[in-house]
């Protein structure tokens, strides 16, 4: 919006020059109406007194149409200017009225801010008595309840899971239900475990012991009320114990040879004691696990006084005394690693090496074979760790990591071990391929099991057909027992080949032992 003042100078300033502008013009014409007169009498002197009548006639008309000329147009610039001056005006008067409506908006907006203010302290004294009044009724409930917040989502939580868990379970037991009742569709699968029950004569004698008995009536107190005696013995030893029609005698069937010797010496000396219940299985197999220890360490020192290698650390020599227990192939693993310390010697003599060396190699390079069902790694692996940790030389650590070839041979001694190694294994009879490949896939059952959470210990028994799942009470609940059971059956059939079907026997028992003294 321009300024009153402004308007008003341009309105004078135009006035001015109409003014100027109507002068000119007659000063114009004047001279105009002169020349015309000046020029009229040069030419014509005769018509002098016409010629002045009719230029003073003319000079009136003109003068009169000056006059009429000046006051029309001061009219117009008057006319001009008074409309100029009423729009001024009329801008004046809506400057005036938007100062006025800003003036009001500006009073009304500051009304509005005081407002809002105002309630926005109001909310914020809400607020806080809102977050007081929570924290009471919270710690009210807390109070009631004996419970803080973080413990009562946890309990809800616990509680969904709870029944996710038994309805999970549900579902499977009728699935399996209803899978069970289509007999018709399996047929082919009884018809191969029927099939897979038949074992070869080599693993049947590699994974059974036979414990002799007194009398047939033994076999009545051996299994105890309710098998209750029996159940105690396998759950222990981990060895499948197979009492049928033989006579006097019962079959001890498991694929660990230190389970199934613990079983046989527990089990002969509760026939010899006579007294078989529970607690006592349990103090006999505590004895005979201490005796198969003595006759691990008793074995491994005679291997070595055998080859004649001393100083081996002690450690290592109990770890020899447990491959007496193992087999490669259906090859014993102590003889085997006793073979190619006495064949490497000879080959040392032959070649004027230090015999000493070569036998020590040949009877470590194995060693690994005594915990690679306990970790992780293959033999070869483990042994140069043991040998490392129980500061063997570097050239049987070399002969260890460098007998199958996975490391090249650095001296004379690891390659007589290789040569040592290839001769015990390759003679007629000394190993069976099915044996290896059967304990293998023993092993790799149990550690499936134990793989899972809440796991105790497992047993794989009945020649592979079945392992037995034991869990810890407190940490597995009837209902995820079905979860485990399915879970570890999935897994089985993911990461192995096998005939047949295998049996997955989760097993959950609570046992409370008090004394009276």
């Amino acid at each position: 919006m321009p300024d009153p003042i402004y308007v008003i100078i341009t309105v004078v300033i135009l006035a001015v020059c109409i003014g100027i502008t109507w002068f000119a013009a007659i000063s114009y014409r004047k001279k105009v109406y002169e020349n015309k007169i000046g020029t009229a009498e040069e030419k014509s002197r005769e018509i002098i007194d016409e010629a002045l009548k009719v230029a003073e006639t003319k000079k009136r008309e003109a003068l009169l149409e000056a006059k009429e000329e000046s006051l029309r147009t001061k009219n117009e610039a008057e006319r001009e200017a008074k409309e100029r001056r009423a729009e001024i005006q009329r801008m004046e008067r809506r400057v005036m009225n938007r100062e006025e409506n800003l003036d009001k908006k500006s009073e009304a907006l500051e009304k509005k801010e005081a407002s809002l203010v105002s309630k926005e302290e109001a909310l914020t004294a809400r607020k806080r008595e809102t977050e007081e009044l929570y924290q009471k009724e919270q710690q009210e409930l807390e109070r009631i309840s004996g419970l803080t917040s973080e413990q009562a989502k946890e309990y809800l939580l616990k509680s969904v899971e709870d029944d996710v868990k038994h309805d999970t379970a549900r579902m499977i037991k009728e699935l399996e239900t209803q899978a069970k009742e289509e007999a018709n569709k399996r047929a082919k699968e009884y018809v191969v475990t029927a099939i897979q029950k038949c074992a070869a004569d080599h693993v049947t004698e590699s994974t059974i012991s036979v414990v002799n008995l007194p009398s047939d009536e033994m076999k009545g107190r051996i299994i105890g009320r309710e098998g209750r005696n029996i159940r105690t013995l396998e759950t222990l030893t981990g060895v499948d114990l197979i009492i049928d029609d033989t006579p006097e005698a019962v079959i001890l069937s498991g694929f660990d040879p230190i389970r199934r010797e613990i079983a046989r010496i527990a089990l002969e000396k509760l026939i010899v004691d006579g007294r078989i219940h529970p607690a006592r299985i349990e103090e006999m197999v505590e004895k005979a696990k201490r005796e198969v220890d003595t006759l691990i360490r008793e074995e491994g020192e005679a291997a070595t006084m055998e080859v004649g290698i001393h100083g081996i650390h002690p450690e290592l020599i109990r770890l020899l005394g447990r491959m007496r227990f193992r087999t490669s192939y259906g090859q014993n693993a102590l003889r085997h690693s006793i073979e190619v310390s006495i064949l490497s010697g000879l080959l040392a003599a032959e070649l004027g090496l230090d015999v000493r060396v070569a036998k020590r190699a040949g009877l470590l390079h194995d060693i690994g074979k005594s915990v690679d069902y306990e970790q992780e790694g293959s033999h070869i692996q483990l042994g140069a760790a043991l040998c490392r940790k129980y500061k063997e030389s570097a050239i049987v650590i070399n002969a260890v990591e460098s007998h199958h070839g996975d490391v090249e041979p650095e001296t004379l001694v690891a390659c007589i071990v290789q040569a040592a190694d290839t001769i015990s294994a390759a003679r007629p009879g000394a190993r069976r391929e099915t044996l290896e490949t059967y304990t293998n896939r023993l092993k790799q059952l149990e550690d499936i099991a134990n793989a899972h959470k809440g796991v105790d210990k497992s047993f794989a028994i009945q020649a592979g057909r079945e392992v037995r799942v034991m869990v810890v009470p407190e940490q597995v609940t009837d209902d995820d027992m079905v979860l485990l059971a399915r879970n570890i059956s999935k897994q089985i059939e993911e990461e192995l080949e096998y005939p047949g079907q295998i049996k997955v026997n989760v097993i959950r028992e609570s046992r409370v032992t008090d004394f009276a003294k």
